[in-house]
């Protein structure tokens, strides 16, 4: 199961570097392509966990104006 983010900046918002180093230290490796950031959870998990990385991430960057799309896969 694995778990795509996208991020969507604002010109008034964070760094991408800021940002990006946020996203690393929660784990999400980025990725090249149709999606930015991808968390693989090696497992299948329920809803619950899911929204606790949604989130980790929405409090990681809280104050970066950023936009987020996220889309899980089985």
């Amino acid at each position: 199961m694995e778990t795509f983010i996208d991020v969507y900046l604002k010109s008034d918002g964070g760094k991408a570097s800021v940002i990006y180093k946020k996203l690393i230290d929660l784990n999400l490796k980025p990725t090249i392509g149709e999606h930015d950031f991808v968390y693989d959870w090696k497992k299948i998990v329920d809803i619950e966990e899911e929204l606790k990385l949604v989130e980790d991430i929405q409090t990681a960057l809280k104050d970066d104006k950023v936009i987020l799309k996220f889309k899980t896969i089985r």
